[in-house]
């Protein structure tokens, strides 16, 4: 029979998959837990080890139905961010096992960053110094789009789009905000509005929705062929949301007028089939495209934001 201090030891056991904010590591072992921090961590080394783990922290790891099998001891599992849909959380809920996110640590950082690429497309900053670099001064064809004024669609009014809302109220817009999961949150600038408003009257669409099979390929051609005029296209939440066909036609053919894309349907840039590489070099290779490497929630201050939302969340 094991001693109850051996017992004690293995009930306190966390394991950190992802890289995190020291933050997060120095309170948890001030609070008395070992810690196991393994950010390259592979899933069958992780299926190995978590038997032993009370609590569990992840980014974007798929943790499913056999990983928590294994988890006999769990009791909660962390996950750095917005966006659960690589947890089994249902599943999780039935073994008793507590998951929580953290998109209140992050969701300024997503705001600004979408802000920035917006203004970035619609003052032509990224193709006009790019045109720059090829000793190309052109001044009429760089002409800025101002965004004071404009209407701005945001799809999926949570903890991204509410932030990026906020960001905006200094610019003297409307916002027609969506959001299947509330209602009520219509104030000054700020209006529920249906999908359909906003492909009529936006001028600016932003998505800050989580994945779904209700939000998967949402933005498809349907979509980019009921939009009226030509707005820019904003997408920061997750790749899979959008068609990456779609929004190529859309650009062809002047539905949108120009893309900001902070996250890709895949962001796996080797292991790309040659159909994907080319449609990626197409996008790069336009003046009204801009492409990040999914770091729109990722700025300093939301690494450590996000590290101490869950540790309250948890009550640790």
């Amino acid at each position: 029979m094991p001693s109850l201090a051996k017992e004690q030891k293995v009930k306190r056991k966390v394991i950190i998959t992802a890289k995190v904010h020291e933050y997060l590591l120095q309170t948890l072992e001030a609070r008395g837990y070992e810690v196991i921090y393994r950010s390259t961590i592979t899933n069958d080394e992780l299926t190995e080890i978590i038997g032993e783990a009370t609590g569990l922290f992840v980014t974007t790891r798929r943790i499913d139905k056999n990983m928590i099998d294994k988890a006999t001891q769990l009791k909660w599992i962390g996950r750095l961010g917005s966006g659960m849909e690589l947890i089994d959380v249902a599943y999780a809920e039935t073994k008793g096992i507590r998951c929580v996110s953290s998109p209140e640590g992050n969701s300024n950082a997503v705001a600004e960053h979408a802000l920035g690429m917006l203004l970035g497309l619609m003052n032509r900053i990224n193709s006009s110094n790019r045109e720059i670099k090829e000793g190309k001064w052109l001044r009429d064809a760089n002409r800025a789009d101002e965004l004071t004024g404009k209407t701005v669609g945001i799809i999926g009014y949570g903890n991204t789009g509410s932030a990026f809302a906020k960001v905006l109220s200094s610019f003297d817009v409307t916002v027609l905000a969506n959001d299947i999961y509330k209602a009520g949150f219509a104030k000054g600038y700020i209006r529920e509005a249906g999908i359909d408003q906003i492909a009529r009257y936006a001028d600016v669409i932003s998505l800050h929705l989580p994945l779904t099979e209700l939000t998967r390929n949402l933005a498809n051609d349907m979509f980019f062929n009921s939009l009226e005029k030509q707005p820019y296209f904003i997408n920061t939440c997750r790749g899979k949301v959008t068609d990456t066909k779609a929004l190529i036609r859309a650009l062809k053919t002047g539905k949108i007028r120009a893309a900001a894309l902070d996250v890709l349907e895949n962001e796996k840039l080797e292991t790309y089939t040659h159909e994907e590489k080319a449609e990626l070099d197409w996008l790069l290779a336009q003046p009204n495209v801009i492409i990040t490497p999914h770091i729109a929630g990722y700025s300093h201050e939301a690494f450590y934001r996000m590290a101490r939302v869950l540790l309250e969340k948890l009550a640790i």
